[in-house]
């Protein structure tokens, strides 16, 4: 347990100092960039997240109800809430699965069916984000080598997933363990796999990262710039499959670089840039602090004990043997 808990210090300790070092290399500018700020376009800068974070609750509700498992909106919306700020709080995106235990106690779900919940709600993300990704390359010149590695990657593995899934049939196994895994597959495969629910998710999923979009547009606009869409986009893109990867917790600081680099390598000035992706990720990240408190209150004085004692078991080394 305490080597995780060490890890999860280095990579908070990580967030900061690449947060810093970007902050530190254009601190001489930042004041004269700050006095450009127009603070009114943070106004529908959050407007916009707010109504992203509830299109993403109507997209899990969809989900779930293709697992047969039928809540509102408003509680998918809390569950997303929940489990992304405990994502700002621990690495390795172990908030995702505070969700099995919300639907599990307030709708009597499986554990199969609350992380084939997740698995489909993640693929899908990866796959409109790169998808987004490969648009706006066709309309950004000079896109560095990594970015496009970056975006196909996903997309080919996107591809060979769903592949697997329309080609594994329906196989059962007596063993206990792979015949859990192929249940889950199997799940997977009847929520995101049949034309309707296919079709529904990803111009769900591609609605919801366009928002996610027109947030960073509003935030360029309070420093008087007017980057084209597509290279938003790809910073968005970028930024979002960079913090895929598990390195810090919530992706702080990794996020932040990604935009950065491409609204610099895109010819804005380094001060900006780097205020435009921070600016960006702290707005994102309080509305999602403050739903996920708000989403402590509506699921009522149980959830927290329960939260913190599977956090803890995520976190210990051997399970029930170190206690």
């Amino acid at each position: 347990m305490y080597r995780k808990i060490v890890a999860l210090i280095l990579s908070l300790l990580l967030a900061v100092g690449i947060i810093g070092a970007m902050l530190w290399r254009v601190w001489g500018d930042l004041n004269a960039t700050l006095q450009y700020l127009h603070p009114l376009y943070l106004i529908p800068a959050v407007l916009i997240c707010v109504a992203a974070w509830f299109s993403r609750g109507w997209r899990y509700k969809i989900i779930l109800a293709r697992l047969t498992v039928v809540v509102p909106t408003l509680f998918a919306t809390a569950c997303i809430y929940l489990s992304q700020t405990v994502n700002l709080l621990v690495p390795a995106r172990l908030g995702d699965l505070i969700r099995i235990i919300l639907v599990r106690h307030e709708y009597d779900s499986t554990v199969s069916q609350g992380l084939s919940s997740i698995v489909v709600e993640r693929v899908f993300d990866i796959i409109t984000v790169s998808f987004l990704g490969l648009v706006s390359i066709l309309f950004v010149l000079n896109v560095p080598d990594w970015a496009l590695s970056l975006i196909t990657i996903p997309l080919i593995l996107g591809a060979v997933f769903f592949g697997f899934l329309l080609c594994m049939g329906n196989k059962t196994s007596e063993n206990k363990y792979l015949g859990y895994v192929l249940t889950m597959l199997a799940e997977v495969k009847e929520a995101s796999l049949t034309p309707s629910s296919a079709l529904l998710l990803f111009f769900s999923s591609v609605a919801i990262w366009i928002m996610d979009t027109i947030v960073c547009v509003s935030v360029a606009a309070m420093f008087n710039q007017e980057i084209p869409l597509a290279v938003v986009l790809l910073a968005i893109v970028a930024g979002n499959l960079v913090k895929a990867v598990p390195i810090t917790p919530g992706g702080l600081g990794t996020y932040e670089a990604s935009l950065a680099i491409i609204f610099e390598l895109s010819g804005v000035a380094p001060a900006t840039a780097t205020l435009i992706a921070v600016i960006d990720h702290l707005i994102k990240n309080l509305i999602t602090v403050i739903g996920g408190v708000a989403s402590i209150f509506y699921f009522g004085n149980w959830v927290v004990p329960e939260m913190m004692a599977s956090i803890k078991r995520r976190l210990s080394d051997n399970g029930d043997e170190n206690a």
